[in-house]
């Protein structure tokens, strides 16, 4: 069972044979007493140490002990435990929110967060507490944190913390774990952790003693925010999160055994014991670290500014890394406007310029690119999204700023240069490059040549929207009505594949830090969590939650393709769902949308909206059949 099987320190067992051979944490005070030779100690009592007076022994381990006993004070009379020490560093670093499913592990943190006011807000799946602590960091600029506990709760976050990697979100991931003294020993849920997850965050640690809890979170904190931002994970044993009684009843044996063994088991342990608590509750500074973001030099700022000013036709193209600091949106869009060149927007980015600014271009951006003289990609990279920079015009002068030197670079060696490559934070660079252009200006024929791109492709998505589809509804015309009718303060949150990818061409979101997909990693299930962060972050929006789905009864990002190419539409076909009586049955209001009352979309939208400001979720289960929209569009 899942929740009973998270419960209690330990399961009692017999301690004293198995517990006095567990190899020591290196610099400890156990591992001074493994070097000294105190093995030995465990010999027989009919085989005294040669050279040694049968009786000397004892003496010799209690001087050893006198000598070891740590100079920090261990307070064993105190109720304090370790997750104390965690809530009040994250009330320092300004957390309101942590994102958890409940485990034994790490109930001591989840009541300390309670106790000083930090919201804890459960899910039902670990991987939805991550992918809510993920959209609160993007839309705050804090780092989003999530709690699970030990073994299956932590492997069931790895997806959504690569996703966080690959989205560089600053997410902290707080994961339980085995006792200190219990691991490698076959303890319940107990895994190398760690091992897991080296590869996916940006600092990885494990805290062995209570006092160490308050450092190593404010160093993980620091890390996900400094150079490029991404997710950090810390493991906290549950002996360094419960209180010293709780702990010492379930480590040190009531009755010791008799003997030499037995009394240097009991040393053993109670040695450890106070090693752990040691100096557990000494007042240490828990605020923010400073961090450490990498800033375009002067000369960088300057010879971009050189580039730039000679352009006839420059082009931007902003990403997720230009909203980094969410404060200072209002400052790019506006720095952005000053510049007055035409730019793409994707990512994080979208929605900097609001609805239908006449800089923003929507469409044709590989015409668009390869018409440039003076290409700006800030914040974006050459990935599969650019065509691993194929898109790029070798005549084309490139300027690519970027925190992160190995994504700045991706695919130079093969498919394009830059002329300036500025590692750096790109919101801040943009500033700098505003405040060196001021007074420059482009001639106007270079929008308008791509505004009208873009009015020619809106034309064709009007005629596709009017073509009549074999059954239900023609998903481009219904996301025309979602545009239409979308509320200005919604937060647009994207997860799904065929039906998200035409979303993107048709619906705006209204402003800036209102639109959220998955990021690089593409990763599906992302929605529940995303919204759950979103409405926590930003209580005012169109949240909670109204989900449209878009309901083909099938896989046909990856029918379109499979099925010309490979003749089988195998696995690919599903079933039309009665997802609104599913939402229903969980309590929430559940709309359908289907060629039966096509003429009343419109409505039922306002009817959808209407019953999220009285405080219901809703699903809306919009029935779609099948266009052309999107051939020619990748799913690998």
């Amino acid at each position: 069972m899942k929740g009973e099987g998270r419960r209690g320190l330990c399961a009692r067992r017999p301690v004293e044979a198995r517990l006095f051979r567990v190899a020591p944490e290196r610099g400890s005070d156990c591992a001074h007493a493994h070097r000294a030779g105190l093995r030995g100690a465990a010999e027989p009592s009919g085989r005294p140490g040669q050279g040694r007076a049968p009786g000397s022994r004892d003496t010799e381990l209690a001087e050893f002990c006198r000598r070891q006993r740590h100079s920090l004070e261990v307070d064993k009379a105190s109720v304090r435990h370790g997750g104390e020490n965690v809530a009040a560093v994250l009330r320092a670093h300004g957390v309101r929110f942590i994102f958890t499913l409940v485990g034994g592990h790490i109930s001591p943190l989840l009541v300390a967060c309670e106790k000083l006011g930090i919201r804890v807000v459960d899910t039902r799946h670990e991987v939805t507490a991550v992918f809510a602590a993920d959209a609160m960091a993007r839309l705050s600029g804090t780092v989003g944190v999530a709690a699970v506990t030990a073994g299956p709760g932590l492997t069931n976050t790895v997806t959504a913390v690569k996703n966080a990697q690959m989205a560089q979100s600053p997410v902290l991931l707080l994961g339980g774990a085995a006792s200190t003294l219990l691991q490698n020993r076959g303890a319940l849920q107990a895994i190398d952790q760690l091992s897991l997850f080296r590869p996916l965050c940006k600092f990885c640690a494990s805290v062995r003693r209570v006092r160490d809890i308050v450092p190593t979170l404010r160093a993980a904190m620091a890390a996900a925010q400094s150079g490029t931002p991404g997710p950090v994970f810390v493991e906290l044993p549950i002996d360094v999160l419960y209180p010293y009684f709780m702990v010492q009843k379930e480590m040190v044996p009531a009755k010791p055994r008799k003997g030499l063994v037995g009394r240097v088991v009991s040393w053993y342990l109670e040695n450890y014991l106070a090693n752990l608590f040691a100096g557990a509750w000494e007042p240490q500074p828990e605020g923010p670290l400073p961090l450490d973001i990498p800033q375009a030099s002067p000369q960088q700022v300057q010879r971009c500014v050189e580039i730039l000013s000679r352009a006839k036709r420059p082009l931007m193209v902003l990403g997720s890394q230009a909203l980094l600091t969410p404060k200072s949106a209002d400052k790019l869009r506006a720095a952005v406007e000053t510049l007055g060149v035409p730019c793409f927007l994707g990512g994080m980015a979208r929605g900097l310029l609001g609805r239908n600014h006449s800089l923003h271009i929507r469409e044709n951006r590989s015409a668009a690119l390869k018409k440039a003289d003076v290409i700006v990609l800030a914040g974006t990279v050459c990935d599969f999204r650019l065509s691993y920079g194929r898109v790029l015009s070798h005549s084309s002068k490139i300027i690519i700023v970027n925190r992160n030197r190995e994504d700045m670079l991706l695919n130079s060696d093969v498919f394009w240069k830059p002329q300036e490559a500025v590692q750096g934070d790109v919101g801040s660079f943009v500033l700098k490059l505003v405040e060196g252009l001021q007074g420059q200006t482009w001639a106007p024929d270079w929008v308008e040549e791509l505004r009208e791109a873009d009015r020619q492709k809106e034309q064709t998505f009007r005629e596709k929207a009017a073509m009549p589809v074999a059954q239900h509804l023609n998903p481009v015309r219904v996301l025309q009505l979602v545009e239409e009718t979308l509320p200005d303060n919604s937060i647009l949150v994207v997860d799904g594949g065929d039906f998200v990818g035409t979303a993107a061409h048709l619906v705006q979101p209204r402003g800036p830090l209102r639109w959220l997909d998955p990021g690089a990693f593409g990763t599906l299930g992302v929605g529940a969590g995303f919204a759950l962060g979103a409405k926590l972050c930003r209580p005012d929006a169109e949240i909670p939650v109204m989900a449209l789905v878009g309901n083909d009864a099938g896989w046909t990002q990856i029918s379109r393709e499979q099925v010309p190419s490979l003749g089988s539409n195998v696995a690919c076909s599903l079933a039309y769902t009665e997802y609104h009586k599913a939402a229903m049955g969980l309590g929430a209001r559940g709309l359908l949308l289907s060629r039966e009352n096509e003429d009343q979309v419109v409505k039922v939208l306002h009817d959808a909206q209407q019953q999220c400001r009285d405080g219901h979720p809703v699903v809306v289960n919009i029935l779609i059949g099948r266009t052309d929209f999107r051939d020619g569009s990748i799913a690998v």
